[in-house]
C-alpha cells in the first residue's frame, strides 16, 4: 500500500511549544468547541452545526481545502487554519483559535504564523492552476476586533461589509401570487431523484448573469458551482428553484433562480431555510421577479414546517437587495466583514 500523502511544507512559524498537523476525526470534539466559542459573542448562537464542520474536516468539503490544526503539549486542537480553493483566483481562509487572556501576545504570534502558512498555501493553490496571484479571501465577524487586528497585520484589508439577515415563518401566514408574465418552479429531475442537468445549467447562468454587476464578482465553472453546493449536508436538489418571463410573442424565457438548503435544528429542535443564491436577470429586474422567488421559498419553508429563513447580502448592493428583504420581514442579526490580500504565486 502506497503511504500516505506528504505534511504540506513548510510548517507555520510558531512560539515554541507550538506544533501543527493535519486535523482528523478524533479532533471533531475540540473543533467543534473552537467554532462555537468563535461565533458565540458576535451571534448569540450556542451551537454549531456538526455535520457542516465534519464535512469540511473530513468528507466532502475537505477536498479544495487545506488545513492544519496547531496543538501544545497535550495535542488538543488549540487553533484551526482552513484554506479553501474556492475558484480560479479565488481562495478564502479561516482561522478560529483560542483566545486565552492569559497569553499575551502568544495568541496574536500564533494567529501571524497561520495567516503566513495560508499564504503559502494560498500561493501554491495558485500555481497549480496556472495563476500569477491569488486573492486570499476572509470573512470575520464585524465587531470581532481581535481577528480584525491578526488580519491587518498580516496585510490584509477590509473591503466590504454583509449583513447576516433571519425571517420567521409564521405557519398561518399566505403569500401573494406571481405577478402576470411571471412563472416559478422548481428544478426539474428525473425519476431517481437526480436534477436535470439542463435545469441546472441555467440556475448557473442566471446567477453569473445576476452577479456581474456585484461587489468581488468571479467567474466560477460549472462543476465548482455545483460541486461546492453539493459539499454542504444542508444541500437539497428539491430546495433550487427557476423563474422564468414572458416576452412580446408570449415566449417564457429564464429570468432568475434561487438556490437554498436546510439549515441545522436552533434549539427548538426545528429545521430551517437558507438562501445560499438569489439572481435576477438584469433584463428582467423590475417584474417581481424576485419578489416571486422569496414568497416562493417562504411558502417551501411553511409547508415543510420550517420556523425561519435566513439569508446574506451586501451591505452595499448596487440593487438595494436589503431594503427588499426588510420590506419582507427579513431583521439583520449580525454583521460580517470581506477582508482581501492578493498573494503571487512566485
Amino acid at each position: 500500500m502506497p503511504d500516505a500523502p506528504p505534511f504540506q511544507e513548510p510548517l507555520p512559524d510558531l512560539p515554541e511549544g507550538w506544533r501543527g498537523r493535519i486535523p482528523g476525526e478524533e479532533d471533531l470534539p475540540a473543533l467543534l468547541a473552537l467554532r462555537a466559542a468563535d461565533h458565540a459573542p458576535f451571534t448569540g448562537e450556542a451551537g454549531v452545526d456538526a455535520a457542516a464542520v465534519r464535512s469540511e474536516v473530513v468528507g466532502q468539503a475537505s477536498w479544495t481545502r487545506r488545513q492544519l490544526v496547531v496543538t501544545r503539549e497535550d495535542d488538543r486542537p488549540r487553533g484551526w487554519v482552513s484554506v479553501q480553493d474556492r475558484a480560479a483566483g479565488r481562495t478564502t481562509v479561516s482561522l478560529w483559535l483560542e483566545r486565552d487572556p492569559a497569553a499575551g501576545d502568544e495568541s496574536s504570534q500564533v494567529a501571524g504564523g497561520l495567516y503566513a502558512w495560508a499564504d503559502l498555501q494560498g500561493a501554491a493553490i495558485a500555481r497549480l492552476r496556472g495563476l500569477e496571484l491569488t486573492r486570499m479571501d476572509a470573512s470575520p465577524y464585524a465587531a470581532d476586533l481581535v481577528q480584525r487586528g491578526w488580519l491587518e497585520r498580516a496585510g490584509y484589508a477590509c473591503r466590504r461589509r454583509w449583513l447576516h439577515m433571519t425571517r420567521p415563518v409564521d405557519p398561518h401566514e399566505t403569500f401573494p401570487p406571481v405577478r402576470d408574465g411571471v412563472t416559478v418552479r422548481r428544478v426539474a429531475r428525473h425519476e431517481n431523484g437526480v436534477p436535470v442537468a439542463q435545469d441546472l445549467q441555467i440556475v448557473h447562468l442566471m446567477l453569473e448573469e445576476s452577479f456581474q454587476d456585484h461587489f468581488n464578482s468571479y467567474r466560477e465553472s460549472f462543476p465548482e458551482f455545483v460541486q461546492r453546493l453539493r459539499e454542504d449536508p444542508g444541500h437539497r436538489w428539491d430546495h433550487w428553484w427557476l423563474a422564468f418571463v414572458s416576452q412580446e410573442d408570449e415566449e417564457y424565457v429564464p429570468a432568475g433562480a434561487i438556490v437554498c438548503s436546510v439549515l441545522a435544528a436552533d434549539t427548538a429542535g426545528t429545521d430551517g431555510t437558507y438562501i445560499d443564491y438569489i439572481g435576477v436577470n438584469r433584463a428582467a429586474r423590475g417584474r417581481g421577479v424576485a419578489k416571486a422567488l422569496l414568497h416562493t421559498v417562504l411558502t417551501d419553508a411553511v409547508e415543510r414546517g420550517h420556523n425561519r429563513v435566513g439569508l446574506e447580502v451586501d451591505a452595499d448592493s448596487p440593487t438595494s437587495a436589503d431594503g427588499l428583504y426588510r420590506s419582507m420581514g427579513w431583521e439583520t442579526d449580525y454583521q460580517t466583514e470581506s477582508w482581501f490580500k492578493d498573494v503571487v504565486a512566485g
